[in-house]
């Protein structure tokens, strides 16, 4: 159950990144240019892991 928990969590953490990324992309805070190809995927991992360190991780 533990590890069941603790996947969910970490690919919530993702999606939620993701998502801030596209928002992020779409308003033109950062140049386009910076989440081309699989980039956004990358920095949406990373920050999403960053993210379940942070607060997820505490609660698992």
């Amino acid at each position: 159950m533990k590890n069941e928990m603790k996947i969910w969590l970490i690919l919530s953490s993702f999606g939620i990144m993701f998502a801030i990324l596209s928002w992020i992309q779409e308003s033109k805070i950062i140049y386009k240019e910076i989440f081309a190809g699989p980039n956004k995927g990358i920095i949406a991992l990373i920050t999403g892991l960053l993210l379940y360190q942070l607060f997820a991780k505490k609660i698992n």
